[in-house]
């Protein structure tokens, strides 16, 4: 998984055809559960980018987005906002692909 690197990079990966935007931060102990299946939800959906947007390093992007718990992921297709699923509770592989399936 890519990491986001810019706001400029942001803007212009929105634009692009489902990118999902997992939000993270290195001491989030809910975000690392996460990690170890990560890969295979991106095999499973790759027709899907998948981007990791540090909260820490990018907060006012979070605060635009309302991005207040993490992990949480955001997804765009060509600048839309397709579906977000966020909030502060730990999440699993199933819940994951569950909702990149109503996208």
């Amino acid at each position: 998984m890519e990491n986001l690197t810019s706001i400029e990079q942001f803007d212009e990966l929105k634009q692009a055809s489902k990118v999902v935007f997992k939000f993270t931060a290195d001491w989030c102990p809910d975000c690392h559960f996460i990690d170890p299946f990560m890969k295979e939800v991106e095999g499973n959906f790759a027709d899907f980018q998948f981007i990791s947007v540090d909260r820490d390093k990018f907060i006012d992007l979070c605060i635009q987005l309302d991005i207040f718990g993490i992990p949480s992921f955001i997804v765009f297709d060509s600048g839309e906002e397709k579906g977000r699923f966020v909030s502060k509770d730990r999440k699993t592989q199933e819940e994951i692909e569950s909702f990149l399936r109503t996208i």
